[in-house]
Formats: C-alpha cells, structure tokens, sequence
C-alpha cells in the first residue's frame, strides 16, 4: 500500500470514528484547519472548509453542548443521532477516497458506517450506564471528555492520520471485547428472569 492510501485510510475511518463520539465537533475542527490551510484534507473531505458548513456545525455543537450535559436528554439525543452520525461517518470516510476507484469508495463507505456505529453505540451505552449514577457530574464530565477526544484527535488525524488509524484499530478491537461482555451480561439476565417468572 502507498503511503496516500494508507494516510487517506487514516482520514477516512477516523473521521468516520469520531462522527460516532462527536460530529460536529469534528466537522468544526477539520473545516477551521482546512480553512486556514493548516492541512490539507484528503478527497472531497475540503469541502467541510466552506463558512456555512463551519457555523452549521457550530451551532449545532453548542445545543449538543448543553444537551449532553441534562441526564435522560442525552440518552434521547444520542437515539435521535443514531441516523445522523452513523450516516456522516459513513460519507465522511467515502469522502477522503472522493479521488480513488468507485469500488475502494464503496468499501470505505460501508467500513466508515460500521466504526461510527461502533463509536457511536459505545457512547451511547456509556451515557445510558452513566444516567443510572444519583450524582449529576457523571454526564458532564463524560460529555467534556467527549470534546477533548473529538478536537484532539481531529488534530491528532490532521497531522499523523497514521497514529489515529492506530488508535481506531485498538478501539474497534475494546469494542468486540466490550459487544461480548455487555451480550453475556444480557443473557445472564434474562435467564434469570425466565428463572423467576418460572418459579412457584
């Protein structure tokens, strides 16, 4: 593989990983730095650059801002993104490849949706796990944590893609980890259930 593809791979799934934790907080990102020429973005990823695309995404940041901050509103809101970020992962990653053979396109599209889903579903669990804790903090720090991650791996991607291509492979292999645990966690509860309902 040539170091453009490898590179452009790096862009693609992790803007598609990122759009799972926090989409607009990336689009701002990538778009500032491609607007002041700090880098350039692979494919047709440049057009994020254009000032409607930068404020859209910025206001949009600030009412998830505040949403993520209110317990239960967080949970409906990442429900609600389940058909934003997954499909923006998606297009994102096919994106970067604008310039390469439709079939490597289609490809990136198809893989960009699965990490977002990853992503995504992995926030998602998260904030629902951190809705059943009393104290209100849990959500506020998980959602400034989430920002961190976003802008810095955005810069992160802007300026070594490879180490963010690293950095996904390690999350999509916790994320298998994590699917398995969560799936005999669930099992294991709803034997119990059949269990007791069947008990005289």
């Amino acid at each position: 593989m040539s170091p453009d593809f490898i590179n452009t791979l790096g862009f693609a799934m992790g803007s598609a990983w990122l759009s799972g934790i926090n989409l607009y907080a990336t689009v701002v990102t990538l778009g500032l730095l491609q607007r002041f020429h700090l880098v350039q973005l692979p494919g047709s990823l440049d057009a994020l650059q254009h000032w409607w695309i930068i404020g859209l995404a910025g206001f949009l940041y600030i009412v998830e801002f505040a949403a993520d901050k209110i317990p239960a509103v967080d949970s409906i809101w990442d429900a609600v993104h389940t058909f934003i970020r997954i499909p923006a992962g998606a297009v994102m990653a096919a994106s970067a490849f604008a310039h390469f053979d439709p079939s490597v396109r289609l490809v990136a599209l198809l893989a960009g949706g699965g990490v977002a889903l990853s992503s995504h579903g992995t926030k998602a669990a998260t904030r629902l796990a951190a809705n059943t804790s009393p104290e209100p903090f849990s959500n506020s720090l998980l959602s400034l944590g989430e920002d961190v991650i976003a802008v810095g791996a955005s810069l992160l991607m802007a300026f070594h893609p490879v180490a963010i291509l690293v950095i996904v492979g390690i999350f999509l292999v916790f994320a298998v980890w994590l699917a398995r645990r969560i799936g005999r966690a669930l099992r294991r509860l709803f034997q119990s259930r059949i269990r007791v309902a069947g008990s005289p």
